[in-house]
């Protein structure tokens, strides 16, 4: 028997749009409309009276749960926030941000109240509470992130791992022997931000892989001065940097480095990976592996309105690939060359 993914397909339009040509809740194009029936009619899908009955009931309206923190990077949380918006409107839906301090009441009242026919979960924590209740809601939920305990969920996000782990291959490849990776502060990391733990492990565990000398370092202020200093005291020789930190130290990073007349890449290779920002306008453009919110919010509502209106609440995780952006500011390395040069 045919199902509502099929007409979809064979149509070659979104589930949401067969949908709306089946119950005529929405104004959709004529010739749209007349080619959705004909294929319904020719595959022989019915909707069942239930599934009409419900579709009938729904607010066509996608809760976007992602709470303010005291550390809230306000640039990523508006970029995630207006993708998943974005994407929700080609769908046919809106959104309604919840952004409260109780993420799980802003949760409980979307879906208890019917306001919302399903959720999107952004900026999730590995112990994330929102967790525990997307498994009793009957509201289906959307993680873009990855909690440490995925049972029951359906989650999407950036492969942070894989992204370390090609970060530091690639560095090892051209020859580093000696790489400082400068991560988040401290204060997301406490708080257990996914992303942070899971890009931290993986690039720890392939640097011991690649038997490369290591040392991470956590900013404290909003420059890359401290963080630099930190590394040439653990890593005299440091000869590449992986950046998975924000914006603001991230820019700074070639300054810091010149105050030790050291320059990317003639004597230290970059790499910034899993992050929101280009690096195309930086004083020294870095090879970057985008984190790319519309790619990662866009999967996320598809994920959820593929469960909204066709049903498919199958709990799974999908991880997008890393793209590379080859900048040129990883230079490869043979002995001897560049003769390296530290100032106290």
């Amino acid at each position: 028997m045919a199902t509502i993914v099929d007409v979809a397909e064979a149509a070659g339009v979104s589930i949401s749009t067969v949908s709306y040509a089946m119950s005529g809740k929405r104004s959709i194009k004529a010739d749209t409309r007349d080619r959705v029936l004909a294929t319904a009619e020719a595959l022989g899908y019915r909707p069942h009276a239930s599934a009409q009955m419900l579709a009938a009931q729904r607010s066509h309206i996608v809760a976007v749960s992602e709470p303010v923190h005291p550390d809230t990077d306000d640039a990523t949380h508006r970029a995630f926030a207006m993708e998943a918006t974005k994407t929700a409107r080609t769908r046919g839906y809106d959104t309604l941000l919840l952004v409260d301090d109780d993420a799980l009441d802003g949760m409980q009242r979307s879906a208890s109240t019917q306001l919302a026919d399903g959720i999107v979960i952004l900026d999730v924590d590995e112990d994330d509470a929102r967790a525990r209740l997307a498994r009793e809601l009957d509201c289906p939920s959307v993680f873009v992130g990855i909690p440490a305990d995925t049972e029951g969920l359906m989650c999407v996000d950036l492969d942070f791992e894989e992204a370390a782990r090609r970060a530091v291959d690639r560095l090892a490849a051209s020859g580093h022997r000696e790489i400082g990776l400068i991560s988040h502060r401290m204060a997301p990391l406490d708080r257990g931000s996914n992303f942070i733990h899971r890009f931290l492990r993986a690039f720890v565990a392939q640097c011991a892989r690649r038997r490369v000398r290591h040392a991470v370092v956590h900013p404290k202020g909003h420059d890359a001065l401290e963080s630099v200093n930190h590394l040439l005291h653990s890593l005299p020789d440091l000869d590449a940097v992986v950046l998975n930190t924000g914006a603001d130290v991230a820019s700074s990073l070639s300054t810091a480095l010149r105050a030790h007349r050291l320059t990317v890449p003639r004597e230290v290779s970059v790499i910034a990976a899993g992050v929101t920002f280009s690096t195309e306008d930086f004083p020294v453009p870095f090879d970057t592996m985008p984190l790319d919110a519309h790619a990662s919010c866009t999967a996320a509502v598809d994920m959820l309105i593929d469960a909204i209106d066709g049903g498919n609440r199958e709990p799974r995780v999908v991880l997008l690939p890393p793209t590379y952006v080859d900048r040129g500011s990883v230079r490869p390395r043979h002995p001897g060359y560049p003769p390296l040069r530290r100032v106290s």
